[in-house]
């Protein structure tokens, strides 16, 4: 079984997708091979510690990411694969694969959170723009595909209502990630390198993109709100600043008097990224829309406690299995995560890390999800013998 996967980039930076490609390349079944088709510049420095084969046919020059390398490349390149995952919604790319491998090589189509109702709410204009492109080629995209992917059943149920015109054939597979390799030792080290004003502080872990979208002024505020509680807890908010929000947050704790309390140590990597995970006694993410959240189950599978927003869609069953807590996507939601934590004894943390790592076991482990997927290509082909 030949696999190809096609996304718009493997940039660590763009989140989640791009490393859902990775764990679902490195970690598929034994006799199975995956290729991954991009619209990076071949000449990105990500790509060569990708670890896995990358066809870049980049650099484009639109977030819409439109190329005429693309639809030449899929077609002449086709035979070579048993089916075809297609990542995320609203570029060249679903359209290209829909165009090229329609009736010929079994697609899926993984939507990435991208049919969430948030953004229609949030953003109504650009949602009545997306009604064109919808009705135009993406509704058909997903009609045509053999699966529509989704990683938990919330975010099935809510792509349904973005738009009224919905027609396809949804599968919800595992997700998750994988356990850290390594040495942890080693990966401490190389978090404090990168962060050495958190070494020997206590720290509450924020790692993803800064991003409205996260609720990242929420958490500045409820840190900065909650510092009389405990004097000796940090905040460290690990990730690339993609709206250029940093300043004003920064901003914000300094005007507290807490900027030595508040870390910036960029996006994190490798090492560094599951140091921070090991140095931290709690994971929060407080965002206001989240298909999945795959940091969230990084954090899981190193036994740290989750403190996530109602909106974050593994939130319930999460907080179900006593792996962490859950409030509203407020304000007040938000002071109420840092509160409730600040409150609890060291032996309910204790007791809540250890359903953390029974959490991931349990509910998270990628191996099952890159299991799933080529198990449903299996299905399809035996299907049609």
């Amino acid at each position: 079984m030949r696999i190809l996967h096609v996304i718009g980039t493997v940039d660590p930076a763009a989140g989640g997708p791009s490393e859902v490609v990775r764990v679902l390349v490195q970690f598929r079944p034994a006799g199975t091979e995956a290729e991954v088709l991009t619209l990076d510049d071949p000449g990105a420095e990500f790509l060569s510690r990708a670890g896995y084969t990358v066809h870049a046919l980049g650099p484009v020059d639109s977030t819409y990411g439109y190329t005429p390398k693309l639809l030449p490349w899929l077609e002449t390149n086709r035979e070579r694969f048993d089916g075809v995952v297609v990542h995320g919604l609203w570029q060249y790319c679903t359209r290209a694969v829909h165009q090229a491998m329609r009736g010929r090589v079994p697609y899926m189509v993984f939507s990435h959170g991208m049919l969430d109702p948030y953004f229609k709410r949030r953003f109504p204009l650009k949602h009545l723009k997306k009604w064109i492109y919808w009705l135009g080629f993406e509704y058909w995209v997903l009609r045509d595909a053999e699966r529509v992917l989704f990683t938990t059943a919330a975010e099935q149920e809510l792509a349904k209502q973005s738009f009224w015109l919905h027609r396809w054939r949804g599968e919800t597979v595992p997700f998750g990630t994988v356990l850290p390799e390594g040495d942890p030792a080693r990966q401490l080290d190389a978090f404090y390198a990168s962060c050495p004003q958190a070494a020997g502080r206590r720290l509450l872990l924020f790692l993803g993109r800064i991003h409205a979208k996260k609720g990242c002024d929420m958490l500045v505020n409820a840190f900065t709100e909650a510092t009389g509680r405990d004097p000796d807890l940090d905040l460290v908010m690990a990730g690339p600043d993609q709206q250029n929000s940093r300043a004003g947050l920064e901003e914000r704790a300094r005007a507290a008097g807490l900027e030595s309390r508040v870390h910036w140590p960029g996006m994190l990597l490798g090492d560094a990224k599951w140091g921070a995970f090991r140095a931290s006694e709690a994971f929060i993410l407080p965002s206001h829309q989240e298909n999945f959240g795959i940091a969230v189950a990084e954090a899981l599978a190193c036994g740290v406690p989750v403190l996530l927003s109602d909106k974050v869609n593994i939130a319930a069953e999460i907080a179900a299995d006593g792996a962490g807590l859950m409030e509203p996507d407020t304000a007040d939601g938000t002071a109420r995560l840092v509160r409730r934590w600040l409150e609890m004894s060291a032996e309910q943390r204790a007791t809540m890390g250890r359903c953390a790592l029974e959490c991931f076991y349990r509910r998270y482990d990628m191996r099952k999800g890159a299991a799933a997927v080529i198990d449903l290509f299996n299905r399809i082909h035996a299907a049609e013998r």
